[in-house]
């Protein structure tokens, strides 16, 4: 295994219709990147496409609930067939709730969260991890969050999620043979849209998504057989 080569690289980024994902996904096209995108808004995902394709960079894209089986299986075929295994898988899509206790957060919303943000992960390593393990090399980053490693009263479904996000991605260092790099990524607080529910709009002074970003593509950048299974942040 050597260090993350991002030039010509093909990389997966979920939830790349706003946010952190967004950013990503525009700052990589700059880098030659050949790209692969999917999230929940069609519209969204349609404006980080156009703003990726002006940079030059070939895009393959999709909207789509990453905890859709059918819909994401059906998109790593159509990803496989035309561009062959990515390079890096980049789980960024994440739902969080309204900040309340845990017995005012309705059933539903609770479990929409844990669908999208751990089993919703899960759907995606199983569609596209299995050609980059059969070629033996790649690199896996599971987003995951400062309350992923420690608890956050108001926040006990995303904290569980992120907390989960932590352990699947130790379990599957664990199982990946040698070629392939797993990490997880706390990237900090960072000024989203997400960041704005948590923090009910109180975000001044945090970075911005574009400001993160110079940070995350040195990351990836110097990525690494030294960090398999680490839980790295920014």
């Amino acid at each position: 295994m050597c260090l993350m080569k991002l030039s010509g690289s093909l990389c997966l980024i979920t939830g790349a219709s706003q946010g952190l994902g967004k950013a990503l996904a525009i700052a990589l096209a700059g880098k030659g990147v050949r790209l692969v995108l999917c999230a929940r808004s069609a519209t969204g995902l349609g404006k980080t496409v156009a703003r990726c394709e002006t940079l030059g960079a070939k895009v393959l894209h999709e909207a789509l609930d990453v905890s859709d089986s059918g819909a994401v299986e059906s998109f790593a075929t159509r990803v496989h067939e035309e561009a062959g295994p990515c390079d890096l898988l980049y789980g960024n899509a994440a739902l969080i709730h309204r900040p309340a206790p845990l017995w005012e957060i309705p059933s539903e919303e609770f479990e929409e969260v844990l669908r999208v943000n751990v089993c919703g992960l899960a759907t995606v390593l199983r569609a596209f991890l299995p050609p980059m393990v059969e070629r033996g090399s790649g690199f896996v980053v599971n987003l995951s969050s400062t309350w992923g490693r420690s608890g956050a009263g108001e926040f006990t479904a995303y904290c569980a999620s992120k907390f989960a996000v932590e352990g699947l991605t130790q379990a599957l260092a664990d199982e990946v043979p040698p070629g392939l790099c797993v990490v997880s990524l706390n990237p900090g607080v960072i000024a989203t849209p997400m960041l704005d529910t948590a923090f009910r709009g109180r975000t001044q002074g945090c970075p911005t998504p574009q400001e993160w970003v110079k940070g995350a593509v040195t990351f990836l950048a110097q990525l690494g057989p030294e960090h398999h299974g680490q839980a790295c942040s920014l």
